[in-house]
């Protein structure tokens, strides 16, 4: 007879946007009893879910599952990293960004159904200044955006990413020096973005491209943006087309060293705590352990031909469009200077 797994859920109340009262019931009625030993285990504070899931992966726990959203998720897994004990989740927050990444139904029921296949793999994470993160950490302006992401639930995320992006026309763009293992250059930048997955959340890909089983990150800068830029980013994030954006420049790498003038804001997986000028980022390859669904392990991110093709269009018409606004800046100061001297006659 196969020896049972022992796994726990664990539930934050308060979470996400789904209400969780019928989830202990659903799990008493999907997971497979023959399989598993079932304990269920509820939040009462912030960082409670660390507590919990820390102590289980002492117990020798199988599989810990983190119901609730992506701040649950992040708890739970960061107790979880370099130990036997296997990271679930039952997606219930508005972004769940790593759950979609792995293909994670989310339904509940799937997702709690799914668990009962318990098809586990390794993957890796990162660590900005000490702290980990499983999808993406950032600065400047996206330790603001990424809240923003993860609130935008069912208000049609691509009108509420576009009003966000024009809100950011507010914020003054800082100096970055971004070092990795080619050396170091300067950027002006509204945002800079670290991804070990592929999006925020919410389907918004940040780094369409970004594999949790390459060893690297994807790094994505993006360069200060006009109110008609706006929508063209907001849709090539929900397009995955974001590689096709005159406005943002990638690149891949294992370990990242950031300096900026003043302390600021950084956030890991849309969680913002402040921090000094100097920020250090790396990836720790095949980390933690991660239940998937057997028949999707990732999110292949890329886009479709037609989407590209249209991304690629209007980006196109964006430069030809800044063309003309930077030639008729040219126009617009001889114009001037001639006016002076005219007047001088």
């Amino acid at each position: 007879m196969t020896k049972k797994r022992k796994i726990t859920f664990i539930l934050n109340p308060k979470s996400g946007t789904t209400s969780k009262a019928e989830v202990p019931a659903l799990i008493g009625q999907i997971i497979d009893k023959d399989l598993f030993d079932t304990e269920i285990c509820f939040t009462e504070y912030r960082g409670h879910a660390a507590e919990i899931a820390k102590q289980k992966a002492e117990e020798g726990v199988d599989i810990v599952v983190a119901v609730g959203g992506d701040g649950t998720v992040n708890e739970v897994a960061r107790s979880l990293v370099h130990t036997n004990t296997a990271l679930g989740i039952v997606p219930c927050g508005s972004g769940n960004g790593l759950a979609r990444h792995l293909c994670v139904p989310m339904d509940i029921k799937k997702a709690i159904g799914m668990i009962n296949s318990c098809k586990i793999d390794s993957f890796d994470y990162g660590v900005i200044n000490g702290m980990p993160f499983f999808c993406t950490c950032g600065m400047g302006f996206d330790a603001f955006i990424s809240l923003k992401f993860a609130e935008a639930g069912k208000r049609g995320p691509i009108t509420y990413v576009e009003n966000v992006l024009k809100e950011g026309l507010k914020y003054k763009p800082e100096t970055y020096e971004v070092s990795d293992d080619t050396g170091a250059k300067k950027y002006k930048a509204f945002l800079i973005a670290c991804a070990n997955a592929s999006q925020y959340g919410n389907n918004a890909y940040i780094a369409p491209g970004a594999t949790m089983k390459d060893g690297e990150m994807d790094v994505i800068i993006m360069e200060p943006f006009t109110a008609l830029d706006a929508p063209q980013i907001a849709a090539d994030l929900f397009m995955k087309t974001m590689h096709n954006n005159s406005k943002i420049k990638t690149f891949r790498t294992k370990t990242l060293h950031i300096s900026r003038k003043q302390p600021g804001a950084i956030h890991y997986d849309g969680d913002p705590i402040m921090t000094d000028a100097e920020i250090d980022v790396h990836i720790e390859p095949q980390g933690i352990k991660i239940l998937i669904n057997p028949e999707a392990e990732e999110d292949a991110g890329q886009p479709n031909a037609v989407l590209n093709a249209f991304s690629v269009f209007f980006n196109n018409i964006n430069n030809v469009r800044e063309d003309i606004e930077r030639q008729g800046h040219r126009i617009q100061v001889i114009n001037k200077v001639l006016l002076r001297k005219l007047t001088k006659l």
